[in-house]
């Protein structure tokens, strides 16, 4: 059996800097795919979370809960508050302008999340070794200091923005061929040398 990564920064491991053309302070990160689940304005019954650029190495994000996120009647599903934090956190990347993937995500339960209810998620990086950056957040119900709600923390790993677009179905690339404003994340400028 292999070893489970760890969500805690090992050893040696550095705080990152910012990247000096990461999005402003206080501005709204795009969604990098408008069909994503987590983050797409397009996306039907999606999450429609929506994140901003915090002060150094974090960010805030919020979404509602609806009834296309129950998993007990009236209750949010605990794998969708999973990709919540999943989605955050990933958004955290932004400010390395860096691509990356989830390599481990720890969720914590800690109350329920009704229909209705907004959860508050902040989320910062803790630590980066190497293509390894780790990170952590937390939700709140209904306001930014409101009961603590869920807890998560996670291991992303950046890779070549190659890995995503090599990946996605033909038809995907074609739509984006032709509407390249479907995509946000693809920037020319990225200095990626994983």
């Amino acid at each position: 059996m292999s070893r489970v990564a760890s969500t805690t920064p090992p050893e040696g491991s550095i705080i990152p800097e910012r990247h000096p053309k990461s999005p402003a302070t206080g501005s709204e990160l795009p969604s990098h795919f408008k069909h994503c689940f987590g983050c797409g304005d397009l996306h039907p019954t999606g999450l429609h979370l929506k994140a901003r650029v915090g002060e150094g190495l974090n960010i805030t994000a919020q979404f509602t809960v609806t009834e296309n996120h129950q998993g007990a009647p009236g209750l949010a599903h605990g794998g969708l508050l999973s990709l919540a934090f999943d989605e955050a956190l990933g958004k955290l990347m932004w400010l390395l302008r860096a691509p990356a993937v989830t390599a481990r995500l720890e969720t914590d339960f800690l109350s329920p999340v009704p229909i209705g209810s907004t959860l508050f998620i902040s989320a910062r990086i803790t630590g980066q070794q190497g293509r390894k950056v780790y990170s952590e957040a937390e939700g709140r119900l209904n306001a930014p200091d409101g009961p603590l709600a869920v807890r998560a923390a996670s291991l992303f790993i950046i890779v070549p923005m190659k890995h995503f677009l090599e990946n996605a179905p033909a038809e995907y690339i074609a739509a984006i061929k032709a509407n390249p404003e479907l995509l946000s994340f693809v920037d020319p400028e990225f200095n990626i040398n994983p």
